[in-house]
């Protein structure tokens, strides 16, 4: 029997995840037609040299391990793109997510019902018994209304981890899809030039296993994603968007910490104007690493401290750039704010480029 279907696993430190799926694929999918590809993210726990173990002796398990890439958006791209397979699925590997929904949502989609087929946790027969408490259950149903706002489909989760559809679908919005934070479906649905018909199936979403999740509390920040890439992404990146987002909020940061000091000590300008600085600095440099970066977010002691160095020199150096281009346009007959907005344009850049290299870059 062909390949027909491959189903993407993105993982982190999942290790101890992997056997107990596999013999859970082979039990809802059979011995033919389908491979299981884990898209592993250099986990510390050797998650892909178990995975390379099992797919020594069964010929379904492949393993792609990314060195230096991070994201659960862009592991399910990823993966989706390296298979033959004319359907592809993505699926959590922490076992909250059913293998015996695959073989109906192939269906659904094989036959032409839908175009897509999703995983629901909150239609009729469903369960959320995985959520982990009433206020992320709440979070989610809210998440899930803005998203059903910003894609234009009618379906109860689309903010769930878990669906299928066709591989030429995927690739042919592969360049459009932003790769950014956590929720692919949300990005297939919002970049997709017609809505696509979207079948539910009821999952009972159940208590995560072992290993750590690639998720965190911030499931609204996705629906900003999305809104980002919807109406922004064919102009400017969308992950620029956000440092610049960022960088708006941190010049209130800056002007409100300015005030308040330079009014409290008395005139003291210079010494007002440095600590609302680096305030600006530390402000900007936490919210990119929790929005901007949020999927290749530093942790630890260690990694956030050389981060904010970097983050805060590299700022330094774009506040240079921007200082000395505006004034030497300036000079050279250009209208004031006219410079002083291609100054700030340059060395916003400037910082973006610098930091996506040398701060995060080397934590992808």
């Amino acid at each position: 029997m062909r390949l027909e279907l491959a189903i993407i696993l993105p993982t982190l430190n999942e290790r101890d995840n992997i056997a107990p799926l596999v013999t859970r694929l082979h039990g809802a999918l059979g011995e033919t037609g389908w491979e299981a590809i884990f898209v592993d993210d250099d986990s510390k726990d050797g998650t892909a040299e178990e995975v390379r173990r099992i797919a020594q002796f069964d010929k379904h398990i492949r393993v792609i391990h990314r060195i230096g890439r991070r994201g659960l958006a862009s592991a399910a791209i990823e993966g989706m793109c390296a298979t033959a397979a004319p359907f592809v699925a993505v699926m959590d590997a922490d076992h909250q997510h059913d293998p015996k929904l695959l073989l109906p949502m192939l269906e659904s989609v094989r036959s032409g019902e839908a175009d897509i087929a999703v995983a629901s946790r909150f239609i009729s027969g469903a369960s959320v018994t995985g959520l982990s408490s009433d206020a992320r259950e709440k979070n989610s149903r809210f998440a899930n209304a803005l998203a059903r706002k910003l894609t234009g489909t009618d379906l109860s989760d689309a903010m769930s981890g878990y669906f299928l559809l066709p591989a030429v679908t995927l690739r042919a919005q592969a360049g459009r899809l932003s790769g950014i934070g956590f929720k692919i479906l949300l990005d297939i649905l919002g970049s997709a030039h017609e809505p696509l018909k979207v079948k539910e199936f009821a999952l009972e979403f159940a208590e995560r296993a072992t290993g750590e999740s690639k998720l965190d509390h911030g499931v609204g920040l996705d629906f900003l994603v999305g809104l980002y890439e919807r109406y922004l992404g064919r102009y400017i990146p969308t992950r620029f968007a956000l440092f610049g987002t960022v960088g708006s909020l941190g010049v209130g940061v800056h002007m409100a910490v300015l005030t308040l000091l330079y009014l409290a000590l008395s005139d003291a300008f210079i010494l007002a104007q440095s600590v609302a600085t680096f305030t600006a600095m530390t402000f900007n440099f936490w919210l990119n690493n929790f929005l901007t970066y949020r999927d290749q977010k530093l942790r630890g002691i260690k990694q956030i401290l050389t981060g904010w160095l970097s983050f805060c020199i590299t700022c330094m150096i774009g506040a240079v750039a921007n200082v000395g281009v505006a004034s030497l346009l300036q000079e050279r007959g250009v209208y004031w704010w006219g410079a002083a907005l291609i100054g700030i344009t340059l060395g916003s850049v400037w910082n973006y480029a610098l930091s996506s290299r040398f701060v995060w870059g080397r934590y992808k």
